[in-house]
């Protein structure tokens, strides 16, 4: 973990978060606080998160903080629960279907964002990686909601359309990236381990298919998950995680973002074990 991240000679400034899943309980398949511990102090980071908009032991703070002290999260770093006081506004640039993205209003504390994702698949929109975890995973229960419903409704993540989520998730994403100046003040950082076709927000997800591939960095968040989707799909035993990717359109994410500028869906994948 440290090694690949050093590979990106990055130096955060100011206060720095870093975002991750503190994951559904009882079974989920988050990241392991002891793989990330290092890394996350190595950058003093403080972990942020936001509360869940479906229900579950994550949608109020108090409960999200017994979640994450529960998974060992609270050992390794301070958490700061990013919605804890609403919202606040980042505007679109460029979009077709969001004006505005709403994120946790402690977002603006932070000059410097580490984005830890385990990367796995989703029910809803295929695969969760980079761009799922700065979209929907730093949007405060309002903004999950803009974008499950393609900028229509504050209140409920019901009745909008695949395509249009797809892209609310890129363009959210983009709001992010433009807001922490492209890369410069942002850095990715994607494991590969236990691949279920669920995510980490379900708590009672399918076995994994897929186990140990490996760590990927970029400063990307576009290029870093193509280069997963890539991975992940030579892999054996990737055959339902494919299906589930397609059926869901999680490719069109991909394509939608570098079609509004977020990044690149080419790149070189530099081993470093080489």
């Amino acid at each position: 973990m440290m090694k690949v991240y050093e590979h990106l000679n990055w130096t955060p400034e100011g206060n720095v978060a870093v975002k991750l899943s503190t994951g559904e309980p009882p079974a989920s398949n988050y990241l392991d606080p002891d793989l990330i511990k290092d890394l996350v102090q190595a950058v003093n980071g403080t972990i942020v998160e936001c509360n869940t908009a479906y229900g579950g032991s994550r949608t109020e703070t108090a409960m999200h903080r017994q979640v994450a002290e529960d998974h060992g999260f609270t050992e390794i770093a301070e958490l700061d629960i990013l919605d804890e006081e609403g919202s606040m506004t980042l505007p679109v640039e460029g979009g077709s279907r969001l004006q505005e993205n709403l994120v946790g209003s402690h977002f603006k504390n932070y000059d410097s964002y580490l984005v830890l994702s385990h990367f796995k698949g989703h029910a809803m929109a295929g695969f969760g990686g980079a761009i799922k975890n700065i979209s929907i995973g730093l949007g405060s229960k309002e903004g999950k909601c803009l974008i499950h419903t393609s900028g229509e409704s504050h209140t409920s993540m019901m009745g909008g359309e695949q395509k249009g989520f797809t892209e609310s998730m890129a363009e959210a994403g983009k709001s992010v990236s433009d807001y922490l100046e492209n890369g410069k003040r942002i850095v990715y950082v994607n494991v590969l381990n236990n691949i279920s076709i669920d995510c980490d927000c379900d708590g009672n997800p399918a076995e994994p298919d897929i186990h140990d591939i490996g760590i990927v960095a970029s400063t990307d968040p576009v290029a870093i998950d193509q280069a997963c989707i890539d991975l992940a799909f030579a892999a054996e035993g990737s055959e339902a995680l494919q299906k589930r990717v397609n059926e869901r359109m999680g490719l069109h994410t991909l394509e939608h973002a570098e079609e509004i500028g977020l990044g690149m869906r080419t790149y070189e994948l530099v081993n470093i074990d080489e």
